[in-house]
């Protein structure tokens, strides 16, 4: 199957007919909730890649929901879904991290096409964020060097080259990593 779709909308024929539709098309769906906050929970517990969120639904609504979706990164992406076209629901829907926004009544030429986009998009989204931590980890770990080396220069009085190469030579032989031994230094000092 493809994608992993959780559906949540309060009206049962509605979340029945989505989940048909998704079916239909070989997408997996999951889980369904009747309301916001089973939505959450569901994310929680499978980590979807998409999300189709009601706006209006009980105890916490597809907006709310959406945003603790969206902040705890339980799915790469959610679509919602109402009745309401007005400016106030598509500004509140954007705020809260949604990829696209569907006025009812929906039906599979709106809906898949839909999805998939809302998907890439949220795919595109993730390796960004992953490129981001993986650079600030690096900028982390040459800091670190940078530390280590600029200690060693100091205390050694040695060139950058050459505490560079005892910084990567205690890795080596210790079979470290170098920001490990750039650490120790720094601890050491």
């Amino acid at each position: 199957m493809r994608y992993r779709i959780v559906v949540a909308d309060d009206d049962p024929i509605t979340r029945m007919d989505i989940s048909e539709i998704l079916k239909e098309e070989n997408y997996n769906v999951v889980g369904e909730a009747s309301d916001g906050f089973d939505a959450v929970e569901l994310c929680r517990k499978f980590k979807p890649d998409l999300v189709i969120m009601d706006v209006k639904m009980p105890i916490l609504d597809g907006i709310k929901a959406s945003k603790v979706i969206t902040n705890e990164g339980l799915a790469k992406c959610i679509v919602v879904l109402t009745a309401y076209s007005g400016m106030e629901f598509i500004d509140q829907a954007k705020e809260s991290g949604v990829m696209a926004y569907i006025v009812k009544p929906i039906g599979k030429k709106n809906l898949i096409p839909t999805i998939e986009v809302a998907i890439s998009r949220g795919e595109e989204l993730e390796k960004i964020k992953n490129d981001a931590k993986n650079i600030e980890s690096q900028l982390e770990y040459r800091k670190i060097i940078e530390k280590a080396k600029g200690i060693l220069m100091k205390k050694e009085n040695i060139s950058e080259e050459e505490a560079y190469n005892m910084i990567r030579k205690l890795s080596m032989d210790k079979r470290y990593p170098m920001k490990n031994i750039a650490s120790a230094i720094i601890m050491n000092n």
